[in-house]
């Protein structure tokens, strides 16, 4: 017969302490992230205990300002109706090849267009259009 190791009642010990630490310790952070999504989510954010240091992420937490998708840029090329793109130099792939005298003589002709017709027009406004009154 084997002869028992007086340490394995001091191991079992120590690891049944450890175990039950470990145990308190996550029932104590999970306790703290569910009262505070619930005080979060309530609006009551001021009952938060505030203690030294940097406040936690999910305290200062805020909904993220919403972006307008800009207005997509086309081929300058007349009748071109494609996306152009930084790769090509602000053309799209099928113009890529045309030189660049030709794109800026189409640019130019463009802006003088855009020009004469905002001048035709004197009382348009440019840009977005007004929200209407609900």
């Amino acid at each position: 017969m084997a002869k028992q190791n007086s340490t394995a009642p001091d191991l079992r010990g120590l690891v049944d302490a450890f175990v039950g630490s470990i145990v308190a310790a996550v029932e104590s952070a999970a306790a703290h992230r569910v009262q505070s999504a619930v005080t979060a989510a309530l609006g009551q954010v001021g009952l938060i205990r505030r203690g030294p240091g940097r406040p936690p992420k999910n305290a200062l937490a805020v909904a993220p300002a919403r972006t307008r998708p800009h207005k997509k840029q086309l081929c300058p090329v007349p009748g071109c109706k494609n996306p152009a793109a930084p790769v090509f130099g602000m053309v799209c792939a099928e113009h890529k090849n045309v030189p660049k005298a030709k794109i800026r003589k189409y640019r130019e002709q463009r802006r003088a267009r855009k020009e004469s017709g905002a001048q035709a027009r004197p009382g348009r406004k440019r840009g977005r259009p007004a929200k209407k009154a609900a």
